[in-house]
């Protein structure tokens, strides 16, 4: 086998111009470089693969049946390096992304919107999913980064904190003797609650909160998603904890209120979050860039989410 791929370069041109001067032109090497390849190559695979002619070279019958197979490898090496450079260039390619319904909505959606605008040709792919399934898929290579929210293991991972979130319990009419009132923790026990499911981090945390306060709770209802629990509490079937942002239209409009207690619940952080060691692809690192300048396209005016 012919160890200089150069070699077949110079021989698919020379084939495909008929001219060693015009193969040499669209190299942009001299002509005796051509000649002495072409040479080399001849040596190398003990065949006569040209023939002069009246308008320059031609191919022999070796030279034909070589060109047959040599043309395909190399027509895939140059549309190889023209699909590498589209993606560098970020008009092709993929980002795979892990993100949970909270962060997607209140966080990731804009940054979707501006990438989009920005790089067409990128196909993005969104995997949604509760914190822990996705770091597991992070960890295991199948998503480039995830948007997760904290409390999580991060052994192995970069992490950086994007936005503060704050964890309440909402209630609505039925409760309205615990409105505008401080209370306990532990009046949370006589209470019907609406949390999330146990495998997610909000439900984690606030399980940790109130382990540590010693506060036992058993659940009226356990929902895998936010939304829901904002449903559940305005028919009054129990008192919801959420992360403010899904209840922050019913709030703001009275429908429900926020019960306040004599100690505060610690805030939690939406983080970015890239397996340690690993290189993300030019279309993960350019969403990885407009997520830390906070590069957001102008919101419209009948927006439903809020830009920070």
């Amino acid at each position: 086998m012919v160890q200089n791929l150069e070699y077949y370069r110079v021989f698919c041109h020379v084939a495909r111009c008929g001219s060693l001067t015009l193969a040499a032109k669209e190299l942009a090497v001299s002509q005796p470089a051509v000649s002495q390849s072409i040479r080399l190559l001849e040596t190398a695979v003990g065949a006569k693969l040209f023939m002069r002619n009246a308008r320059g070279v031609k191919l022999t019958r070796e030279g034909e049946l070589l060109y047959s197979y040599v043309k395909k490898g190399y027509e895939q090496i140059e549309l190889g390096e023209r699909k590498l450079k589209q993606m560098m260039n970020l008009e092709l390619g993929e980002i795979h992304i892990g993100a949970s319904d909270m962060t997607l909505r209140f966080f990731l959606l804009p940054y979707l919107e501006r990438f989009h605008e920005l790089c067409p040709g990128i196909r993005i792919v969104v995997s949604n999913a509760p914190t822990p399934e996705t770091l597991v898929s992070l960890r295991s290579g199948r998503i480039d980064f995830g948007v997760v929210s904290t409390p999580f293991e991060a052994e192995g991972l970069q992490c950086e904190q994007v936005k503060e979130i704050e964890d309440i319990f909402v209630a609505g009419r039925r409760f309205i003797q615990y409105k505008n009132r401080t209370l306990d923790l532990k009046e949370l026990e006589h209470l019907p609650l609406i949390l999330l499911e146990q495998n997610t981090s909000t439900r984690s945390c606030m399980d940790r909160f109130l382990a540590e306060n010693r506060v036992e709770v058993a659940p009226e209802f356990e929902l895998a998603t936010s939304d829901m629990i904002v449903q559940f509490t305005l028919r009054s079937l129990g008192v919801g904890c959420v992360v403010r942002d899904f209840a922050a239209r019913e709030l703001a409009d009275g429908t429900l209120f926020e019960l306040r207690f004599n100690q505060m619940i610690p805030r939690r952080h939406f983080c970015v979050v890239t397996a340690d060691g690993e290189q993300p692809s030019a279309a993960a690192r350019r969403m990885l860039e407009l997520i830390r300048t906070k590069d957001l396209p102008e919101r419209k005016e009948n927006d439903s989410y809020d830009y920070f």
